[in-house]
């Protein structure tokens, strides 16, 4: 009996072996290039799990020469980062330490802060990875001397010839000859949710309560009832959560229902609960202010209940929103906004908007005729930038009118 886990057993050895994120590491992969070049910066890996971020560590190190060290987060401690530090002055660390620290957002900022030292000082060259949005979690100073990459979940088309590889493996290891129908094996690949290693699991465990060839019905007593049942038909849940957001982008209270309740048949409360909060904010938006507020309340009651009943107050909210006037256009003026941030734009905010300056110059709107100066807040760069255009409903229409009576436009 093999004590490591098979996904660790058949772990890719070079990129060409890897699955899914041809982005950075195929032929023209972003990783692939800088290691082709012998440059190796500090990096920070994101996306879900089973994508292939210690993998990829594991073959950055391994085609560097340097010396790999990995640490988690949730369990480490700044010790253990300064004894991997204290290896760079022996011969083990004479090529370079690599530090691999998964799970990073469980480190502080204090201990974030710790790793910049021996970062600038080229002590160990880091390779950060995360489930999170690293912009939220990691320390700003962390990231600014870091190449960000975004791993993304692995599609059901790369993983399986990862499956195909595991099932050789286990044949060698147990001196069977058992096969696998590509049906079982697109199953055990879409089950997966985009995560390499839990796919390789549930091939493992199928393997071993199977016969000469691999039954779907053994791959079905291993996967979870949420995710079998989104899967029967190869289609995993986020498309039905995308079908359900559509629907009622589209007003077709209908097919928002039957999207629903195939979501919670499936038993994914959490999820229809999210999706239909980020609807109500995204597509119905300002046209109805109102509606953010219903949905929650029956969101609420939803949790409270829990299911079956918890399909009554979710199934009011869908059609509630369905049937909704429409606008985005909240949505689009932060898109808009953010666009221009991650372009570089507006770091300098006005001096009389600031605590530091004491506000000296800001012209208190309220001291006003109508509770309204025109002044300028955006930053110089971007003065002149338009974010939110009103919606052509009623109730942004109406907020329209009274601001260009106000502003005398």
């Amino acid at each position: 009996m093999k004590s490591s886990p098979l996904a660790d057993r058949i772990r890719p050895k070079s990129f060409d072996e890897m699955v899914g994120q041809s982005h950075l590491f195929g032929k023209n992969g972003a990783i692939r290039k800088i290691c082709a070049e012998n440059y190796l910066p500090n990096m920070i890996f994101y996306g879900p799990p089973g994508t292939g971020k210690t993998t990829a560590a594991r073959i950055i190190a391994d085609g560097s020469g340097m010396t790999l060290r990995c640490l988690n987060a949730t369990s480490a401690s700044l010790s253990d980062v300064k004894d991997v530090v204290a290896e760079t002055s022996s011969l083990l660390g004479s090529e370079g330490i690599l530090l691999y620290l998964d799970e990073i957002q469980y480190f502080n900022k204090k201990q974030q802060q710790s790793l910049l030292e021996y970062i600038e000082d080229g002590r160990i060259t880091l390779i950060a990875s995360t489930t999170e949005n690293p912009y939220l979690y990691v320390y700003n100073a962390i990231i600014s001397r870091s190449a960000v990459f975004e791993f993304k979940a692995v599609s059901e088309k790369d993983i399986v010839p990862a499956l195909a590889r595991a099932l050789e493996l286990l044949n060698e290891e147990t001196g069977r000859s058992k096969t696998a129908p590509d049906e079982v094996l697109s199953y055990i690949a879409a089950s997966a949710a985009g995560d390499v290693r839990r796919s390789i699991n549930l091939l493992e465990n199928t393997y071993f309560t199977s016969g000469k060839e691999l039954s779907l019905e053994a791959a079905k007593d291993f996967t979870p009832s949420v995710i079998g049942n989104f899967d029967k038909s190869g289609t995993v849940h986020y498309d039905l959560l995308s079908g359900l957001q559509k629907s009622i982008r589209g007003s077709d209270p209908d097919a928002a229902i039957f999207y629903l309740a195939k979501i919670l048949e499936g038993g994914d409360l959490i999820g229809a609960c999210r999706r239909l909060q980020v609807i109500a904010c995204e597509d119905i938006g300002l046209a109805y202010p109102q509606a953010a507020q219903i949905v929650l309340s029956c969101v609420q009651m939803a949790n409270n209940l829990g299911l079956p009943e918890a399909r009554i107050p979710l199934s009011e909210a869908a059609i509630l929103l369905a049937t909704a006037p429409k606008s985005n256009s909240a949505y689009a003026a932060y898109a808009a906004a953010a666009d221009d941030i991650a372009s570089g734009k507006g770091q300098t905010i006005p001096p009389y908007m600031r605590p530091s300056n004491n506000y000296d110059g800001y012209k208190y709107p309220h001291d006003y005729p109508d509770h309204y100066v025109d002044q300028q807040y955006l930053p110089d760069d971007i003065k002149n930038a338009k974010y939110y255009s009103y919606g052509d409903n009623k109730t942004e229409q109406a907020a329209k009118a009274y601001w260009d009576k106000i502003k005398k436009k």
